[in-house]
């Protein structure tokens, strides 16, 4: 038997890790604080609206005049090739290449007055996702340590999970752009720490085998054998009363322990993470793509009373280095015509369709949404020399999120721009705002602090206000 108990012990952190039977899981260390942030998150203050919030992110930045804010008045160059089309709401039009989505208008809600004044992706990504001004000059793209908290990683500290499921989930993976291996900025704990990052969920859904790492019990390894561990986890509690140092380790080691077991035996009992228990016609109503059975994937996760699920758009469509994603510099209308608004459209139409027949609608906020919008006229160039007089720039003054369910009403249209899609022209929204909304549906209070490791001081959770007549 392994002695814990020589003259003078030396216990490396993954060693410890290893005695306390969390390497037989096949966690990473980041998981390993993202189960941590879970045990210690604290409990929200307020009164929820809403039991969970699905926010999805449409990196790129969508087209807001071509799909959701049409200008049919406009001159050619604003309005561009698109028609709009009726909805099942009187009075509501949307683009044609959305013809699902206009039969569910009346689920959700058009915010067309997102407005903020970021236009470099990275920055623009960072205020969308942790609804707070960027930092400092745009010179970066890419994640830096002094990032702002995401929404993400403070629903991980201050949401509740009732189900010993982590409380805020990401996937299928962080936003970044092809080819680069840095996260884009502001998806983590940043300043707030990187132990109350949001777990991870990274892997194709559609794909036949798919896992979630660390929420089963490898193949090779038995209960028993990791409850086995349990008598070596003694031995490093006792040592921890002869050795100061390992007692660090030893509080460690339990704090995880106790997590990824609690992750372990939920997942098993619930299946919360195993899409081949969904009958063919459902996954065929989200579609067969990434997208769609990420957006499957998280109503499961809803149905397990999770907080937060962050679904990331991983682009699909042929990989185009000038229009990554929803970025559509050059051939702007072909690409929504033919790639991303099909996609999209078959997506999340079956997503609100089968969370209002589950009766989860009523529970669960729906915010979907890209960093900015585009160019009101086509082939302005305002950020990017790449930008060709087939696509539209970045344009972040003015565009449209998608908001429905958790006391939300559909079928409404929130908020105004000018004539030409340019300006917000009644009741604007900031990251800001948007961000408090969904704090407050969650329950979670806005004027909570946090200490900011880079400031070294506390920080308010949000300085939004939350939008308080969507209702």
């Amino acid at each position: 038997m392994l002695s814990l108990f020589a003259d003078q012990p030396t216990l490396a952190r993954r060693k410890c890790l290893q005695i306390g039977g969390l390497s037989l899981l096949g966690l990473t260390a980041p998981q390993l604080q993202q189960l941590r942030a879970a045990t210690l998150a604290q409990s929200p203050t307020t009164q929820p609206r809403a039991k969970s919030c699905v926010f999805i992110f449409l990196f790129g930045g969508p087209s807001h005049i071509d799909m959701w804010d049409m200008k049919p008045e406009a001159p050619t160059e604003v309005r561009g090739e698109f028609q709009s089309i009726a909805t099942n709401v009187p009075d509501i039009r949307i683009g044609e290449h959305l013809p699902l989505l206009s039969q569910q208008m009346d689920k959700f809600c058009l915010l067309r007055s997102m407005t903020h004044k970021m236009s470099v992706h990275g920055p623009a990504c960072s205020e969308i996702y942790s609804g707070r001004p960027y930092f400092g000059p745009p010179v970066t793209d890419q994640a830096l340590p002094e990032d702002w908290p995401s929404i993400a990683s403070m629903v991980a500290r201050y949401g509740q999970s009732t189900t010993g499921l982590p409380a805020s989930v990401v996937l299928p993976w962080y936003t970044q752009f092809e080819g680069q291996d840095k996260r884009i900025a502001g998806q983590t704990g940043g300043r707030m720490g990187e132990h109350w990052n949001p777990f991870l969920i990274r892997g194709d859904p559609r794909e036949q085998d798919f896992q979630v790492e660390g929420v089963r019990f490898p193949q090779e390894v038995t209960r028993s054998r990791f409850d086995r561990r349990r008598e070596l986890r003694q031995q490093l509690a006792n040592l921890a009363d002869r050795r100061t140092d390992a007692g660090e380790l030893a509080e460690l080691v339990d704090t995880n322990y106790a997590g990824a077991l609690r992750l372990v035996e939920t997942s098993q009992a619930t299946n919360a993470f195993s899409l081949s228990e969904e009958p063919t016609a459902i996954r065929d109503l989200y579609g067969r793509t990434k997208f769609g059975q990420s957006l499957l994937l998280a109503r499961r996760l809803v149905e397990n009373d999770i907080p937060l699920v962050t679904v990331n758009w991983d682009d699909e469509t042929k990989y185009d280095k000038v229009s990554p994603h929803w970025d559509t510099h050059h051939q702007n209308f072909p690409k929504l015509k033919n790639d991303l608004c099909p996609l999209f459209d078959h997506a999340f139409a079956g997503f609100l369709q089968d969370l209002d027949q589950r009766g989860l609608l009523e529970t669960t906020m729906v915010v979907a949404l890209g960093e900015f919008g585009r160019t009101p006229k086509i082939g302005l160039v305002t950020q990017n020399g790449m930008t060709e007089k087939t696509g539209r720039d970045h344009w972040p003054h003015a565009f449209t999120a998608l908001v429905a369910g958790g006391g939300v009403r559909g079928g409404q249209a929130y908020g105004a721009t000018t004539s030409n899609g340019g300006y917000v022209a009644d009741k604007p929204v900031t990251p800001a705002d948007l961000t408090a909304t969904v704090f407050k549906h969650l329950g979670i209070d806005s004027s909570l602090t946090y200490y900011d490791e880079f400031q070294r001081g506390q920080q308010q959770l949000c300085v939004g206000r939350a939008v308080s007549d969507l209702g």
